[in-house]
């Protein structure tokens, strides 16, 4: 017992750390993205649309095959209509009948009944060409629009990754100036009870410390929810741990690209490939509305047995005749009130929004590349320049700890110095982010921010 009982605790604690190293992963930013697009739901959707796409080529294909239905009909005249014709047509030599006699007659029977199968085929039908042409086209859209969305779920993935690196040095950062500040206040207590330091001195460091510590518990709840963020847009359940492998010394944003990008094309911006298969859509849309124009050529067959008998048992028992026909339909429009015309204008005019809509995207793509391309070189020269000022402040922090401990500084010098420092490394990091997002920002403009 005492065996069995160690083996099922020792495969219990196994299942328990499986699941425990199953649940708590690490990713790079790279592999973050690669999840996101993978398992995000509104990839996912998009790429259910894919398949809907496929379906729907298929369905217009299948208007082309041959048609095939079979039906079925019984009818029970419980009253027969009667038809009036002239008596004198029915018994003419009959003296007595004059010319406004007529006679009733049934020319049905009470119980009727058919039963066939019918058979059309397109020989030619423009719409219906062109249909499929521009099924292809709308399934090549909606792989495009997978892709798109696959970009978006990177950049915001990205985007949220970098958040918690930053708030990762803050927190450290932070730590250390809360430690730094926690000695300096216990030298400073012991100095007070000594009588070499003031109450109000002390005062002024707790103040100091409370509001440092209250920082670093909102930068951490700040990094919590960072987390969420980032969990969401990679498609993780929230309740899931995961850690980060990336830091933020790995990034490196001091390439300032040029102030002309030689080798950028419009075409490496998804949107600018999407818009051009729109164009194509357009295009086929105006070509559908004139091949309206042209005949309609259908071939129609059919094969049938039908009966009729007055007595529903005679329906079973009675044979049925057969019959069959084999037809060809021509519809040649010649007159639909100008509609088609009209129809032709509209299509026309969405053409040309279109085509429009390309001078507009290559103007926004300029100014996006130009705007992104500013906005990192001044993030990177704002960088550098806080991040002087925060090495300066420290040095400040540091000789204004000594002039105070030799007894040739004052203590508010000191909360002063502590305070600057804060507010440098404050602006530091949110400077820093400012650029990494700048980076995200001109990579996206440049269309290289994701590729398969």
């Amino acid at each position: 017992m005492r065996k069995l009982l160690r083996g099922n605790l020792l495969l219990f604690s196994i299942l328990i750390t499986s699941q425990i190293v199953k649940a708590q992963q690490s990713y790079s930013l790279r592999e973050a993205v690669d999840y996101a697009v993978k398992n995000h739901i509104s990839i996912k959707n998009a790429q259910i649309d894919i398949l809907s796409a496929e379906a729907r080529v298929s369905e217009l294909k299948g208007i082309g095959l041959p048609q095939l239905n079979g039906n079925f009909g019984y009818t029970n005249n419980l009253i027969i209509q009667k038809v009036f014709v002239p008596a004198k047509t029915l018994d003419p030599t009959n003296p007595n009948l004059t010319d406004n006699d007529v006679t009733p007659l049934a020319f049905a029977v009470k119980n009727n009944a058919q039963a066939g199968v019918n058979l059309s085929q397109i020989l030619f039908d423009g719409s219906y060409l062109l249909g499929l042409k521009a099924a292809d086209v709308y399934k090549e859209l909606s792989k495009k629009t997978l892709v798109q969305t696959k970009q978006q779920a990177a950049e915001n993935v990205t985007k949220a990754y970098y958040i918690i690196l930053v708030n990762e040095e803050r927190i450290k950062l932070l730590d250390l100036n809360i430690g730094r500040l926690d000695s300096l206040l216990r030298d400073t207590r012991a100095l007070n009870i000594q009588g070499f330091a003031e109450k109000i001195d002390v005062q002024r460091l707790e103040v100091q410390m409370n509001n440092l510590k209250i920082e670093a518990k909102n930068v951490q709840r700040l990094q919590d929810l960072s987390y969420h963020l980032l969990k969401f847009q990679m498609g993780k359940m929230i309740t899931e741990t995961i850690t980060l492998t990336d830091k933020l010394a790995d990034i490196n944003i001091t390439e300032v690209l040029p102030e002309t990008q030689q080798d950028f094309k419009y075409a490496n911006r998804i949107e600018y490939s999407i818009l051009e298969t729109q164009n194509r859509l357009a295009e086929l849309d105006l070509k559908n509305q004139k091949v309206g124009y042209l005949p309609r050529v259908m071939l129609t067959s059919g094969y049938s047995y039908s009966a009729g008998r007055p007595s529903f048992t005679d329906l079973v028992t009675k044979p049925w005749f057969n019959a069959a026909s084999l037809g060809l339909s021509i519809q040649i429009p010649i007159f639909d009130g100008f509609q088609k015309k009209y129809k032709i204008v509209q299509s026309q005019n969405s053409l040309q929004k279109v085509k429009n809509s390309f001078e507009l995207l290559e103007k926004s793509i300029d100014l996006q590349v130009t705007q992104s391309h500013i906005t990192l070189k001044n993030a990177y020269e704002t960088l550098e320049e806080q991040k002087a000022n925060m090495e300066l402040a420290k040095e400040v922090v540091r000789v204004s700890k000594i002039k105070y401990q030799q007894g040739v500084g004052s203590n508010l010098e000191v909360v002063n110095a502590e305070i600057a420092y804060k507010e440098a490394q404050t602006n530091y990091f949110t400077t820093f982010y400012n650029a990494l997002v700048a980076k995200v920002d001109l990579d996206k403009a440049l269309g290289r921010l994701y590729s398969e």
